[in-house]
C-alpha cells in the first residue's frame, strides 16, 4: 500500500444516521423488559501525560428492534503508541466497534461483540500499515451491552469491568497482563503485581496481531447493580478497598467523578477514564420506555 501522510488522517464521527437503514431492518421484535439506567462519565488528562489517550463511547439506540436485539453499548478504550497514535487508536478502535456491532443483525451479543472487535483490530493494523507514523498504535477496550435484563461485557487489554452489587463488588473482567498471568499460575502474589516494574505490560490488545480473542462475559442485572468501566489509570492509582468506598456513595455521575479525583490525587500518572452506571429498575418494556 502507498503511504498515506498523517496530516491527512481524518477520524470520522460515528454516524449514527447511517445506521439508521440497517436498524430498520431488523424487524419489528419488541423487547420485553426494559432497564432504567443512570450513566456518570468522566476522562482525565492526569498530571504527568501531555495528552489523553483515553475515551469513553456510549449509544442508547430508541427504536424498539434495536433495543430488543444490540440494547446500549458503552465502552472505555485506552490507546497507545505514542505521537498521539494512541489517541487515534482509541478514538478509532471505539467508533469501528460500535458501527459493526450495530450493523451485525445476528442474534447472538457475544458473537457480534467478537465480529466487531476483529474489525477494529483489522482496521487498525490497515492504518498502521498505511501511514508509517501510526506504526504500533493499539488500545485496550472494555465494552459492556446492556439489552433488556442482560449485561454482556467484551473486555480485551487491562481496562476493566466492576460490579457492585448488594454493597459487595466484583471485579468481571481478568486483565490481559504480564502480571497477571503469573498471579493465574501462582508466581506472584497480588501485592507484588501491585509493585512489579512489569505491571503494565499487556498481553492482548486491538492493533497488537492480525488475530485477537477477546473475552466474553454475560451476567443477568438486577435492581440497584452499579457497574463500572475503567481505564488503568484509574486502577493503577486507586486500590480496590478505596474504589469500593466511593462507589458505594452517590450518583453514578458523582461516583465517577470523585473516582477521577482520587486517581489524580494520588498522584495521576496516567490518564484516566470512568464509565459508571446504575441500575435503577427493571420493568416490562413499554413505547415510552426507551430512556435510561
Amino acid at each position: 500500500m502507498g503511504r498515506i501522510s498523517s496530516d491527512r488522517e481524518i477520524t470520522a464521527p460515528l454516524d449514527v444516521e447511517a445506521l439508521r437503514a440497517g436498524w430498520a431492518a431488523k424487524g419489528e421484535e419488541r423487547p420485553r423488559r426494559h432497564a432504567r439506567l443512570a450513566l456518570g462519565a468522566r476522562t482525565d488528562m492526569g498530571r504527568v501525560r501531555e495528552n489523553n489517550e483515553d475515551k469513553f463511547e456510549f449509544l442508547e439506540p430508541d427504536e424498539p428492534a434495536v433495543l430488543a436485539t444490540r440494547g446500549r453499548f458503552y465502552a472505555v478504550a485506552d490507546g497507545m503508541g505514542g505521537h498521539q497514535a494512541g489517541q487515534i487508536a482509541s478514538e478509532l478502535a471505539l467508533k469501528t466497534v460500535f458501527r459493526a456491532y450495530y450493523a451485525d443483525r445476528a442474534p447472538d451479543v457475544g458473537e457480534s461483540l467478537k465480529r466487531a472487535v476483529a474489525e477494529a483490530n483489522r482496521y487498525l493494523l490497515d492504518v498502521a500499515r498505511m501511514i508509517p507514523e501510526r506504526s504500533g498504535m493499539g488500545t485496550t477496550l472494555t465494552g459492556a451491552v446492556v439489552r433488556e435484563d442482560e449485561l454482556f461485557v467484551v473486555q480485551i487489554g487491562d481496562s476493566r469491568c466492576y460490579l457492585l452489587r448488594d454493597r459487595r463488588m466484583e471485579q468481571v473482567t481478568e486483565d490481559h497482563s504480564w502480571v497477571q498471568e503469573q498471579v493465574s499460575r501462582g508466581a506472584m502474589t497480588l501485592e507484588e503485581a501491585e509493585t512489579s516494574p512489569f505491571r503494565n505490560v499487556i498481553t492482548r490488545s486491538l492493533g497488537a496481531a492480525p488475530e485477537v480473542e477477546p473475552d466474553l462475559f454475560a451476567i443477568k442485572l438486577e435492581p440497584g447493580d452499579r457497574v463500572l468501566l475503567c481505564s488503568d489509570g484509574l486502577t493503577g492509582m486507586v486500590d480496590d478497598g478505596e474504589l469500593f468506598e466511593i462507589m458505594r456513595e452517590g450518583s453514578a455521575s458523582v461516583a465517577a467523578w470523585n473516582l477521577v479525583d482520587r486517581a489524580v490525587e494520588y498522584g495521576g500518572k496516567d490518564n484516566v477514564t470512568v464509565l459508571v452506571f446504575d441500575v435503577r429498575a427493571i420493568e416490562p418494556w413499554e413505547p415510552e420506555a426507551t430512556g435510561r
